[in-house]
This record gives structure tokens, C-alpha cells and sequence, in this order.
């Protein structure tokens, strides 16, 4: 299987042979139709539809004079799977580190017993009520001044 993936993958590493396998979504072509948008020989575009031949992603029939050249939509099954395997993989350990990360971000008050959360609480509040206290008298030093 591995080897088959690996034929697919590099067979698409070309630019032009991706370019071929999308026009070839769209439909069936010759060689001739496909060599068309591009600056090289026949021969070359049978050389990359040769390689795209050896990985299974296209075939060719005979059609009376013609030869068209098939997509072969099976083999982005193969690829498909492999891939979607990796990507559950990687969306799990996302939601790990998000679970993580939210237990970090709740922080150590989070684990503290109720009682002891109230204190902090009460702390909280009278430090609060202390700097108001000394804010309200400079404000009104202030203004007898």
C-alpha cells in the first residue's frame, strides 16, 4: 500500500502532471488535447502521462483512431484514507492540548476546596475597601487643601 501511495504522491509532486489530472476530472482527453496549453513536445506529455500511468491515476483506451486518456478516481480513495487517518490524528491531539491548555487557563483557585476560595475572596474584598478607604481621604486632603 505504502508503495502505491508513495507512486501517487510523487507522480502528483509535478505541477503539470496536476495540471493533466484536473483537466482530466473535468473529462476524458487525448494526448494531442492535452499537450495543447503547454510549451513542450507530444512526447513529453507522454512521458508525464506514463508516470501517471505507473501510479494507477490514469488510463488509456482505444477509441476507433483514438486513444483517450482516462482519470482513475479509485486511486484518490487510496489517498484519501491515508490522509483522513493523519488528519483524525492531528484533530485528536489538538483536542488534547485544547483540554489542556483550558486547565491551565483555570489555574490553581480552580482545585482549591470552596472554603478556601471564599478567603481569598474575603481578602480580596477587604484589600479593595482598605485602598478605597485611603484613596477617599487623599481625595479629600485634597480638595481642603
Amino acid at each position: 500500500m505504502a508503495d502505491e501511495l508513495s507512486k501517487v504522491f510523487a507522480a502528483l509532486a509535478d505541477p503539470t502532471r496536476r495540471d493533466m489530472v484536473a483537466r482530466l476530472a473535468a473529462s476524458d482527453a487525448t494526448v494531442s488535447q492535452l499537450a495543447e496549453p503547454y510549451d513542450v513536445s507530444i512526447q513529453a506529455v507522454s512521458k508525464h502521462l506514463k508516470v501517471l500511468e505507473d501510479a494507477g491515476l490514469v488510463t488509456r483506451t482505444r477509441e476507433a483512431q483514438k486513444r483517450p486518456v482516462h482519470l482513475e478516481a479509485e486511486v484518490f480513495d487510496l489517498m484519501t484514507k491515508w490522509i483522513e487517518r493523519y488528519r483524525r490524528r492531528a484533530e485528536e491531539r489538538y483536542q488534547r492540548l485544547d483540554v489542556l491548555l483550558a486547565e491551565m487557563n483555570d489555574g490553581p483557585e480552580a482545585e482549591r476546596p470552596e472554603a478556601e476560595n471564599d478567603k481569598t475572596t474575603e481578602n480580596d474584598t477587604t484589600t479593595e475597601n482598605d485602598t478605597t478607604t485611603e484613596n477617599d481621604t487623599t481625595t479629600r486632603k485634597g480638595k481642603a487643601s
